[in-house]
């Protein structure tokens, strides 16, 4: 019995015999069940900030580099675990941190008095760049992924283009 990925049958095969499931069939189940409830539980969290900035209209007060930060962080991250290929229950919570913090920023951007060139250069630049970081394509590879044979590749392009 699978259910999101979570194998069930060895916990409810022990538990009908009448003996405690082995070590090794629990801790990955515990490990799973965890990683959802972190899933859900990140669903809501930046949610009172983003409503008392939409209530009260104002963004005052807040650092928006630290958003701006948090974004890319949460962007870089998300990148390392669909790169390694991990299962969701061990990266998804930055899904909806990700998405939250975008949210975030766009209204702390709505509600600030300044929105010059910079901050619209900013905004484009990371929205040309995320789906490049997040797909694993090989310039995103050499630049956030530097392994010795990605390096390696790149130095000899380099050298042959000489």
């Amino acid at each position: 019995m699978a259910l999101l990925g979570i194998d069930f049958a060895c916990a409810l095969e022990s538990l009908r015999d009448g003996r405690v499931p082995d070590r090794d069939c629990v801790l990955p189940l515990l490990s799973k069940l965890v990683g959802y409830c972190l899933i859900a539980a990140s669903t809501t969290v930046k949610l009172p900030q983003i409503l008392k900035i939409l209530k009260n209209r104002s963004a005052r007060g807040l650092s928006m580099l630290s958003f701006e930060l948090d974004v890319v962080g949460y962007t870089i991250a998300l990148a390392y675990c669909l790169h390694k290929g991990l299962h969701f229950s061990a990266y998804g919570e930055l899904v909806f941190l990700l998405i939250q913090s975008i949210i975030l920023v766009a209204v702390i951007y709505y509600y600030s008095q300044t929105l010059g060139a910079k901050t619209w250069t900013k905004t484009l630049l990371y929205f040309a760049l995320a789906p490049t970081i997040l797909s694993g394509m090989p310039a995103c590879s050499i630049l956030l992924c530097p392994s010795s044979t990605n390096m390696e590749k790149f130095h000899y392009q380099e050298y042959r283009a000489t």
